[in-house]
């Protein structure tokens, strides 16, 4: 796939995103305020203790969320493949979206599966159309470093 259709795939999955870092992280604190507002103990546990974690965990997942559209948004302005950490970030988030797609079919409705699995969509797309990230650059293509062009001229025969 060229930088023609990979570009724009990135920096719509990265904007999709930042969208939905901003969605959990809005559902996060509402959560928390319901649970606080509530003043109940779920299983012995401490109301307050509660909602921070609800605070907490809609924090951390929204940082994370960023974090994936940064890595997408770097990808898409400097057509570079992200580095091994960036693609593992990259395969663990669309495995979320993945599993969170497969629960909401029962638990939201068709609608929200729809959503997450086109949001999967273009992070699996983004990470297969930049591939692996090529550390010996961009003439890596005609052999090892200091190797003579393989073809006619050369009397070498091209790799398959």
């Amino acid at each position: 796939m060229g930088a023609v259709a990979r570009r724009p795939i990135a920096a719509a999955a990265a904007a999709v995103l930042f969208v939905e870092a901003v969605g959990i992280v809005f559902v996060h604190w509402i959560l928390g305020k319901v649970v606080s507002g509530q003043s109940m103990s779920l299983a012995g546990l401490d109301p307050d203790v509660m909602s921070t974690s609800t605070y907490v965990m809609g924090g951390g997942f929204g940082l994370y969320l960023v974090a994936c559209g940064v890595l997408l948004l770097r990808a898409s302005l400097s057509d570079r493949a992200p580095g091994r950490v960036g693609r593992i970030l990259l395969i663990a988030c669309a495995v979320v979206h993945g599993v969170l797609g497969a629960l909401c079919v029962g638990l939201v409705g068709w609608a929200a599966f729809a959503v997450l699995m086109a949001e999967f969509g273009l992070i699996v797309l983004s990470v297969i159309a930049y591939g692996k990230r090529d550390e010996r650059g961009a003439g890596s293509a005609a052999g090892p470093a200091g190797a003579p062009p393989a073809g006619p001229e050369s009397g070498a025969v091209a790799p398959a």
